[in-house]
């Protein structure tokens, strides 16, 4: 029995540990997955922002920090039974995602691994059980440091967890697990490998005979006798969906240029703003300057942003902004970079370089005069 409380404490801490790491190095993105849930739930119009932000750097926090106790074997009783009780929720939860499907990944290990709803369940049971079998008997699980010096791990636990979150919302993620992560071509991502699965739909035809409405499939279609009504074609098997599948450029005409500016030779600075009524305009200075930097050799520089052409408007009559302004959707951009504003340098579509709206960078400069890129020290 020692050894198998052992062995699920183990499985249970190392869960916890890696699910509120990969949170905790990306706070918005579980912000954005928690909207997700208050959104399938009729609440997100009721919720702040600070609020979701801030109970996604608590979660990510909870869960690290009991994995640490728990790995320890820290306050025993305690932490094996409030685990137990963490666990029971969210597999209920789960089991909500499982039955109604409101979002299809449940971000339980954030952008790192995804799971299905039906994986996600059978993950919760599996940790339930575990913790289950270490809140049975807590006290057979062995110490790996001494109840004297117990202090020093919960409060360097606490403490770092929330120094990585504050890092990141400061900067970007530690660690990229989405995409458009730097090294990642855009262009080489969207395609579709020749001869790889297609999507399948099943198509139900709805058809009527003597006042009766009935379904039939085209294994099962009826003869002509039969008057058609309506009809609706379901997704069973998604096919191949390459890494970026939702990547557009429009012209805030609406006519797509995707091709022309990711196929443009050279290097390409992206200013990705999602919401430009919200984002920080601290560093426009720097921004115009790189602007400038860019059309003195010749290198691309746009903004693509999900605002009206108001919000754009007033962005340019603010900031002074002298650059072209393009349409991309606000999730993708939210995924793009964690930052609103952020920027992105870009090579023949491949990211090279990625900067917080707190960390833009300078231009090249030497000996008073603007160098090239590829002379740059970046």
């Amino acid at each position: 029995m020692k050894w198998i409380v052992n062995i699920c404490r183990l499985v249970v801490a190392l869960t916890f540990i890696f699910s509120g790491f990969v949170k905790a190095i990306d706070p918005l993105g579980t912000q954005y997955k928690i909207d997700d849930y208050l959104g399938a739930l009729g609440l997100l119009s009721y919720v702040p922002e600070w609020v979701t932000l801030g109970a996604s750097v608590a979660l990510s926090a909870l869960e690290f920090s009991l994995g640490v106790l728990l790995l320890f074997a820290i306050h025993r009783r305690v932490v094996s039974r409030t685990i137990t009780v963490f666990m029971v929720v969210m597999t209920i939860v789960t089991l909500w995602l499982w039955i109604a499907n409101p979002v299809e990944d449940c971000g339980c290990f954030g952008d790192a691994v995804k799971l299905t709803n039906g994986e996600t369940l059978i993950k919760n049971v599996v940790l339930l059980t575990c913790s289950a079998v270490v809140a049975w008997r807590p006290l057979t699980m062995v110490r790996f440091i001494s109840r004297s010096h117990q202090w020093i791990i919960m409060n360097l636990t606490v403490l770092s967890v929330l120094a990585l979150s504050g890092w990141s919302l400061y900067d970007l993620p530690l660690f990229d697990f989405r995409p458009y992560h730097v090294g990642a071509n855009i262009l080489e991502s969207m395609k579709i490998p020749e001869g790889a699965p297609q999507p399948k739909y099943e198509t139900t035809f709805i058809l009527s005979k003597n006042g009766e409405e009935r379904e039939f499939t085209l294994d099962n279609y009826p003869d002509s006798t039969w008057t058609f009504v309506d009809s609706r074609s379901t997704l069973i098997d998604k096919g191949y969906e390459p890494p970026i599948h939702d990547f557009s450029i429009e012209t805030l005409d609406g006519e797509d240029v995707t091709d022309s500016i990711l196929q443009r030779r050279g290097y390409t600075f992206l200013l990705i703003a999602p919401s430009l009524s919200d984002a920080n305009s601290k560093n426009f200075g720097k921004l115009n300057l790189l602007a400038e930097y860019a059309r003195q050799f010749d290198y691309g520089f746009c903004c693509l942003t999900a605002s009206n052409k108001a919000d754009i408007s007033k962005w340019q009559q603010e900031t002074g902004a002298d650059y072209k302004f393009y349409h991309t959707d606000g999730t993708t951009l939210k995924t793009v970079i964690r930052s609103n504003p952020g920027l992105l340098l870009i090579k023949d579509a491949t990211i090279m370089r990625k900067w917080s709206r707190n960390r833009m960078p300078e231009v090249p400069v030497k000996d008073d005069e603007w160098i090239p890129l590829q002379k740059a020290e970046w």
